[in-house]
């Protein structure tokens, strides 16, 4: 995983580790902006996504925004700004 940032192929490869991934999802597609739910992945497994984005990075991902983080976009964009957040 990348130490600077959080990109769209570690949350990629975070979700095949955690959920596996459908067989009628392409995640190798343009997928920032679809929601989580449309890829497939449901709140448990986004659960144990963010779980193991936590422990990799050392950062701890607020319920809250985690709900609100819908899209691959989201999600990425609330774990760059945790990240650097623990940087400062």
């Amino acid at each position: 995983m990348s130490a600077s940032a959080f990109t769209l192929n570690d949350l990629r490869t975070v979700l095949l580790e955690a959920a596996g991934t459908d067989e009628n999802v392409d995640l190798a597609g343009d997928i920032l902006d679809s929601d989580f739910e449309q890829l497939g992945y449901e709140s448990l497994a986004l659960l144990e996504t963010a779980g193991r984005i936590e422990r990799t990075h050392g950062i701890s991902l607020d319920e809250e925004a985690l709900a609100e983080a819908s899209t691959p976009r989201r999600l990425i964009d609330l774990v760059n700004s945790h990240l650097t957040a623990a940087t400062a």
